[in-house]
């Protein structure tokens, strides 16, 4: 068996039976799908999980008013102070989402 390798410009088109048969497998109700080979994902898993390590946030030019003396200190802490001010962003953005009621 060889493996065959597609950029995704450079896909074949799909045949007539092809796109029957996927539209056939989008119309079945889940009830009807065997999952008996995939083993259902407990609460433990979830509570193991790790973020997808190879996720990379889009990053958006924004200009934004800062306090002098703050933009002073990160600065202050060498190159890289606007990672370091994004950090501190998420980290309290995800913080929010944890202490929701």
């Amino acid at each position: 068996m060889s493996i065959v390798r597609y950029k995704k410009s450079e896909l074949p088109p799909l045949t007539e039976e092809r796109k029957a048969e996927l539209r056939a497998l989008a119309e079945k109700p889940d009830s009807e799908i065997d999952y008996s080979d995939i083993p259902p994902l407990q609460k433990a898993f979830w509570e193991r999980a790790n973020p997808n390590p190879f996720f990379k946030p889009v990053k958006t030019h924004a200009s934004i008013r800062l306090d002098s003396d703050v933009l002073a200190w990160f600065k202050s802490q060498g190159k890289g102070y606007q990672t370091r001010i994004n950090a501190i962003l998420r980290q309290a953005m995800l913080q929010s989402f944890h202490h929701k009621p």
